[in-house]
């Protein structure tokens, strides 16, 4: 029974992948040559000029970071086993790597909303726009997103470039670990701001994703940063009685899918050379972050710590393939029947409700009563990063247990 879903999963993430990469190199591209995934997830409609800060004059520097680094990794991951779509992905990526590049030459940052003209801009009171400062010495996490991307084409295909993205990066990972990383990127990036922003643990868990890409651009095992990171979080963020995340230590509010996609994150970059205890710790939290965040069509924006209350009932849809990954990769490593059901319940969840098919979309964030419009983080669908990516690392620990062999994390 075990192996059928194993088996059944594994093709089931490749054929999604494969439609939602088709779905987009097959999108038209808007002028500048970024990638346009404006799309309605609900009616399906294309956004358009009424639609002001959802519409196509405005480019999310957040979503090009995230559609290269996709975009280049399928490229790779598919050239033994489709030719004709790898081409086209690295195609693509190509002329997506040369705009996010000249992008980032302007001031040496990428921004998260960037207006036809290309300049930074935040919202201001009834959505005027107002141009956004650049700092030198400030970064986001559109740094991140926009580093990652870069570097994982540049390590591929323009490997003269590889240094100057991966300097980036580790730029990044300084600012975060010296307070020169702001979260808020809606408002103005000023030593203001910095000063007043809680010790989140987002920063570091995002730039965890990047751990591996560094790996193999530097063909070092692991990334040095790494390690830091984890440890800042456990030992910060980590709540003992319940073994869920603090998003700021000493709160009561608690992202389980950030908690859940700290797991991943982590399983991903050390694999089977993890520590026991480590591993032991992420198998509390991913099941004690799932436990208290799936609540109806899945799981819920953010929790209390103390009382177990939901504190934002949205349900976005980039956490299920996340629990995906990281139940995947855990049940990978210790066989445990626990990670399996998380597992089994979050693949259900993410393709029995989410999930759209045709088009190889999902839609962006569900209520007990359905689908509902609610823009998680940025109006375009995903480029397949958060649902692509996961399911690609799913997939490859599926495949991997389809064929019998045994958990193997370092006893």
């Amino acid at each position: 029974m075990q192996k059928s879903f194993y088996a059944q999963a594994a093709q089931r993430y490749h054929d999604a992948n494969v439609a939602a990469l088709r779905w987009l190199v097959g999108r038209p591209v808007p002028p500048g040559g970024f990638l346009d995934t404006k799309m309605h997830s609900i009616t399906l409609r294309d956004y358009g000029p009424a639609d002001g800060w959802r519409g196509p004059g405005f480019t999310y520097g957040w979503i090009q970071g995230r559609g290269l680094e996709a975009l280049a990794t399928f490229a790779d991951e598919l050239a033994g086993r489709d030719s004709g779509l790898a081409r086209a992905l690295t195609e693509r990526a190509q002329r997506l790597y040369r705009v996010l590049e000249g992008l980032m030459a302007r001031t040496g940052h990428v921004y998260f909303c960037h207006d036809r003209q290309l300049h930074p801009i935040y919202p201001g009171p009834g959505e005027t726009v107002i141009l956004q400062d650049t700092p030198a010495d400030i970064h986001t996490y559109s740094d991140a997103f926009a580093a990652k991307g870069l570097l994982a084409f540049a390590a591929r295909h323009q490997p003269q470039d590889a240094g100057r993205h991966l300097d980036h990066l580790y730029r990044t990972i300084d600012a975060i670990e010296q307070g020169r990383f702001q979260i808020d990127e809606r408002s103005r990036l000023c030593q203001e701001a910095l000063a007043r922003q809680p010790d989140d643990l987002g920063p570091r868990m995002i730039l965890l994703g990047a751990a591996s890409l560094v790996a193999t651009a530097t063909g070092r095992h692991k990334a040095g940063y790494a390690m830091r990171f984890i440890e800042h979080v456990l030992s910060r963020h980590l709540d003992g009685p319940t073994s869920l995340l603090r998003n700021v230590p000493g709160g009561d509010a608690c992202n389980v899918g950030h908690g859940i996609e700290f797991v991943g994150f982590v399983l991903d970059h050390l694999g089977a050379q993890i520590d026991p205890d480590l591993l032991r710790t992420l198998e509390r939290i991913l099941a004690a972050s799932f436990a208290a965040g799936f609540r109806g069509p899945g799981l819920v924006l953010s929790v209390s710590i103390g009382t177990g209350a939901v504190l934002a009932p949205h349900c976005p849809w980039w956490s299920l393939p996340e629990t995906i990954r990281a139940a995947a990769l855990l049940h990978r490593l210790t066989g445990s029947d626990a990670s399996l059901a998380i597992w089994q319940q979050a693949d259900a969840a993410f393709f029995g409700r989410y999930w759209r098919g045709d088009p190889p979309i999902a839609y962006q964030t569900m209520m007990a009563d359905g689908p509902v419009d609610f823009v998680p983080a940025t109006p375009d669908l995903d480029p397949c990063y958060h649902t692509g990516l996961s399911l690609l690392a799913a997939s490859r620990a599926a495949a991997e247990l389809a064929t019998g062999r045994e958990p193997k994390a370092a006893s």
